[in-house]
């Protein structure tokens, strides 16, 4: 079909690739920029450039829609031509067009991965000039010149191009394609045919555009003479202060500047604190009482006056007393209950002592933050407790400088406000999980305070003056020693916290926890009795940890659906809590004992590892298979354990020969090791002769007495050197009934330091060499038996 376009004559086809778009409307006469990005899309505009350039574009009814459907789609469009196609670098397509005629949809395909459509082309109203068309084009024609006026955002040359336009058509498609209005309006102007219904469509927008544009500017007119009343005020102002100074007359301090003077004088400052405090308040005084650098000041102020400088507490000196009150908060650990007994002896002898700097080390649940809660009620000081778990700003520790929007001090500046003496117990807990990124290295920071001889003066980046926290007692804690630098770990005491055995468990329990939770749940009428073997059987098998926290948990379990029969409207006077009825109310135990083979075993070893929850039993499996020297290690072991293997491989390679292996004995052989409970991760040297004990009875068909546990460290020469976490470690076979322990003989020392309880029923061996250790764990010493054999001793074995 031809139409008239301009001055031109163009042949617009009926059959045409269809171009979707989006949150945008195109009108005949209009030239548009179009982005075009999505695969059907650029393959229409590849068949429109083959197509006398030539495309139907149409408006999504769902801007969001990627791939849309035919009933997505609105049914007319625009029959348009492709003028310019700019590929851009990010595969895209920059396309301008230019609408030519309306046209309906009136078939849909989809063809070679795009759409097609048969339309029909609607020819534009022409010839018809009656009053009412012209009247209405008057009048829409107005309405689009005071629109334009008051929208910041249509250019005022449309209005000169569009008052030389005659024809209706082209005058109402052009106002229609420059109103700033919602697409669904835009579609209803293209969908009437009618020049009449296109002019009161764009009458009625344009007068509600006008409208709301008329209140917009009233709105910002108000804003606007606002902001210059604001303005003239502070010009005033400024002005009045210019005057003031070159009069020599200034304002008399208000009421705050004389409040802060006279609580400047009632306490016995510093002399550095009190000469910036006065220098900050004559600055206040000087300032207008509502501008920002006025509030600044005031808020340094406040800080700099409200922390408690030379206001100690009194310390509590009897002995007695604060013996029972420790001994009141917690069963056992004697050594920090020593050393705070020491701490006291050293300030009643000299009057006056830095505080020291304690670090308690232990599993979780066994106490440490209690500890110094407790320690700083037995002194009679302020608690302040600081979690450093996660913090990775240096400035949480120092703060920021004031030249920060919304700056405050250190979170130990606040503390010593909060605690509100210069004396507290400062309790920083999770020393050891600091970490540290771009923002700084909190731990460096924390050396100054943790340094006896420099936290007299410590600085905070906001204060800016000196604050002395030499009289402070800080207390930190730590799941383990391994993860604080080098560094902080040198400025203090270690103080280590075992996890408990079983009798200080049962004796926590009823004499600390129960208590508590009855309290806590409000069953104080109710009488409950917990029996021995139910206390146990909880301890057993529902819990399996160095502290008490789980054990709590499941005490508190059984007490609260008690709770909850007594609140159903059960009458219930007294509960005994067996170890049936401990069952029942907990369900099915959650731990089992590590399954330990009842009967010497060949290939197969019992050692004892630590962890951070305590200490357990830790199996060892050994399995040979034909290969060619290799050995494969299996159940998460860390690099250390790996280099254990390696080297108790090496030491029976070395000397296998002893054992009455051929030297070459490692080339024909697979070597399995695997330590069960694979999906927990094992690390560490103490398993050295645990591996070597399995690997040698795997080699020589020699039984490895499974009653017997092991931990130590073996050298490629035979040696066994001492290792760490004896008490966990112990308290682990203990558990499980193993009573013969193999321990390093460089570790009879330590031994000292245990709790008889936990020694008692254990038969511990020292050793100093492999050769030891074989005689003791194995069934028969395979020393003796390549001697008597006179023999070559290997192969593969069941």
């Amino acid at each position: 079909m031809k139409i008239k376009h301009n001055t031109e004559v163009i042949e617009v086809k009926t059959s045409l690739p269809v171009i979707p778009l989006r949150d945008v409307v195109v009108f005949p006469h209009m030239i548009y920029p179009l982005l075009i990005g999505r695969n059907f899309t650029i393959q229409a505009l590849q068949q429109a450039m083959n197509n006398d350039k030539q495309a139907l574009l149409v408006a999504q009814k769902q801007a969001d829609i990627d791939s849309p459907e035919f009933d997505e789609l609105y049914e007319v469009g625009i029959a348009a031509r492709v003028l310019q196609v700019m590929k851009m670098p990010n595969g895209t397509f920059k396309v301008l067009v230019e609408g030519l005629v309306r046209a309906k949809i009136e078939s849909i395909k989809k063809v070679s991965g795009h759409y097609r459509a048969a339309v029909a082309l609607i020819e534009p109203e022409t010839g018809r000039t009656d009053r009412e068309t012209e009247a209405l084009s008057r009048s829409v024609t107005e309405k689009f010149a005071e629109y334009v006026k008051l929208n910041r955002r249509i250019p005022e040359e449309v209005l000169v191009s569009l008052a030389s336009l005659t024809d209706y058509q082209h005058r109402a498609d052009t106002i229609a394609a420059h109103i700033l209005h919602k697409i669904e309006v835009k579609q209803q102007i293209l969908e009437a045919f009618s020049i009449k219904d296109q002019f009161r469509i764009l009458s009625d927008v344009l007068k509600e555009e006008i409208e709301i544009q008329k209140i917009e500017h009233k709105i910002d007119g108000s804003v606007r003479d606002s902001m210059s009343r604001s303005q003239r005020e502070f010009y005033l102002q400024q002005q009045l202060k210019a005057i003031k100074d070159e009069l020599g007359q200034f304002d008399e301090p208000g009421a705050e500047v004389d409040d802060l003077y006279a609580k400047l004088e009632s306490f016995n400052y510093p002399a550095a604190v009190k000469a910036k405090a006065e220098e900050e308040i004559k600055k206040l005084s000087k300032m207008h009482p509502y501008s920002a650098e006025s509030g600044v000041v005031r808020s340094y102020l406040e800080w700099l006056l409200g922390l408690p400088w030379n206001r100690p507490t009194k310390d509590q000196v009897n002995f007695k007393k604060v013996q029972a009150i420790l001994d009141g908060d917690h069963f056992g650990l004697e050594k920090p209950k020593t050393r705070i007994l020491e701490h006291l002896a050293i300030i009643r002898l000299a009057g006056k002592v830095r505080g020291p700097i304690l670090c308690l080390v232990g599993p979780p649940g066994v106490g440490k933050t209690s500890v110094g809660r407790s320690i700083a009620r037995a002194l009679g000081r302020k608690f302040v407790r600081m979690s450093l778990g996660g913090v990775h700003d240096e400035a949480e520790i120092r703060g920021h400088r004031r030249t920060y929007i919304g700056a405050l001090p250190g979170r130990i500046i606040q503390s010593i406000k909060k605690a509100g003496s210069s004396n507290p117990v400062f309790l920083l807990d999770e020393i050891d999980k600091v970490g540290k990124d771009f923002r700084g290295d909190p731990a460096s920071a924390l050396l100054e305070v943790l340094d006896p001889e420099q936290n007299f003066s410590f600085t905070d980046n906001y204060l800016e003056v000196e604050y002395d926290l030499s009289d402070t007692l800080f207390i930190t804690t730590a799941n383990t020693v391994q993860t604080v630098p080098p560094a902080l770990r040198d400025r203090m005491e270690i103080i280590r916290l075992p996890g408990y055995l079983d009798f200080e468990k049962a004796a926590i329990a009823r004499d600390f926890l129960l208590p508590k939770l009855i309290e806590e749940l409000g069953l104080q009428k109710l009488v409950i009795e917990l029996k021995d073997d139910a206390l146990m059987d909880i301890i057993h098998s529902y819990t399996r940890e160095a502290g008490v926290r789980e054990l709590e948990r499941q005490l508190g379990t059984m007490l609260r659906k008690k709770a909850v029969e007594i609140a159903s409207g059960k009458k219930i006077r007294k509960v005994t809590l067996t170890r049936s009825l401990a069952r029942k109310l907990l369900g099915v135990p959650k731990y089992i004992d590590t399954n330990v083979k009842s009967s010497p075993t060949i290939g197969y070893a019992v050692g004892l590892a630590w962890t951070e929850m305590g200490g357990d039993v830790l199996p060892v499996e050994v399995l040979l298979m034909k290969g060619k020297a290799k050995l494969t290690l299996t159940g998460s072991l860390g690099e250390v354990m790996q280099e254990s293997a390696v080297a108790a491989l090496s030491y029976i390679r070395r000397n296998a020969p002893r054992f009455g292996l051929k030297d070459d004995f490692f080339e024909e052989l697979e070597m399995h090791v695997h330590i069960p409970e694979g999906a927990v991760p094992k690390d560490g040297p103490s398993a050295g002769i645990t591996l070597l004990t399995a690997l040698i009875s795997s080699l020589t068909g020699i039984a490895v007495r499974t009653d017997i546990a092991m931990t130590g460290e073996t050298t490629l020469i035979g040696d066994v050197l001492p290792v760490g976490g004896l008490n966990e470690k112990l308290l682990a076979a203990k558990r499980l009934g193993i009573n013969q322990i193999i321990l390093p003989e460089k570790n009879r020392k330590d031994i000292g330091e245990l709790q008889p309880e936990l020694l008692e029923g254990l038969d511990l061996h020292f050793v100093r060499s492999v050769k030891e250790v074989l005689n003791m764990a194995m069934a028969e010493s395979p020393f003796v038996r390549a001697k008597r054999n006179h023999q070559v001793n290997y192969g593969i074995r069941a």
